[in-house]
């Protein structure tokens, strides 16, 4: 509905609402305007320019009116008597394998301390072979730290100065060992842990182990062989570099480096650097997390 005598044409969009005030039109007035209810039915008509003021008071009253039932309603789907049955059928399985499952779910008893563990200790004969390289050696025998570690890996890159950290606190009392876990999806990870072995060979295993982590920002996650970047480092180190070429072609030692990636698998490792300690594997954060899971495995 419209008055044909306005010179601009009323707009409105909702009940209870006037949509927009013209231009032109002197400051704080509005043009001839309907207000409508909420069924859509015209509560009040201004055949001449009303102030805002007085226009605001007669929405309000009109919004403050009881509702009626909107005169069309949105349709709403219909749920088929098939729907029906198939959401019933799922809710009552899933109510079913809740009750299972919590039926059969083993109590856990509350761990006596939180010392980062998880899960069952591993055999030591999977850990620590004859061969497995040890950074140091505690005179005990009591307390033993073995890493599986990715030299492409940035993780373990960043455990490297943490570790040696930890190596220091701990001489004498401590056992570190690694343990090769070249990541498939780095490509030069293998042929990293390939030129340690060979340097290992010559009894350099520490020096190359630890030139790779340092220098691992210039050579990780590229694509092309590093083989000759590090066949550089083993002449930096001053290796027989005959020897060393040798033991690179040599597939025993690619051998030993996928053996250690063997047994890691075995002991459940999926990922790098992965830490156990005197064979239980540890889920740690930080190296603090790392030096208080050390610390309990002393006191006890």
């Amino acid at each position: 509905m419209r008055d044909r005598n306005l010179s601009y044409p009323s707009l409105f969009d909702q009940p209870g609402r006037t949509l927009q005030a013209f231009r032109g039109f002197p400051r704080n007035t509005i043009p001839s305007t309907l207000v409508l209810d909420r069924s859509h039915r015209v509560a009040a008509v201004f055949l001449t320019t009303v102030r805002a003021s007085e226009l605001l008071s007669v929405v309000q009253r009109v919004a403050a009116e009881p509702r009626e039932r909107c005169p069309f309603p949105p349709e709403r789907p219909t749920m088929t008597t098939n729907l029906k049955v198939t959401i019933t059928v799922a809710a009552v399985a899933a109510a079913v394998l809740a009750l299972v499952l919590l039926v059969s779910r083993p109590s856990t008893p509350a761990p006596e301390s939180a010392d980062a563990s998880a899960g069952s200790p591993v055999s030591s004969e999977v850990l620590v072979r004859e061969n497995s390289h040890r950074l140091s050696t505690a005179a005990d025998g009591r307390v033993t730290l073995v890493e599986f570690l990715d030299f492409e890996c940035e993780a373990c890159g960043a455990a490297f100065p943490m570790v040696e950290q930890l190596r220091n606190e701990y001489a004498g009392r401590v056992t570190f060992v690694t343990r090769y876990f070249p990541i498939p999806s780095h490509a030069n990870a293998e042929n990293a842990a390939v030129a340690v072995e060979a340097a290992a060979r010559q009894g350099r295993f520490e020096a190359m182990y630890q030139r790779m982590f340092e220098t691992q920002a210039q050579w990780g996650e590229q694509q092309e062989s590093k083989a000759e970047l590090f066949r550089g480092f083993a002449a930096d180190l001053g290796l027989d570099m005959a020897a060393y070429d040798r033991a690179i072609a040599d597939p025993a030692t690619l051998d030993r480096v996928l053996a250690d990636k063997r047994d890691g698998e075995v002991a459940g490792v999926q990922g790098t650097p992965t830490f156990f300690l005197n064979g239980v594997q540890l889920r740690v954060r930080s190296g603090d997390d790392l030096r208080a899971a050390i610390d309990l495995a002393l006191s006890r």
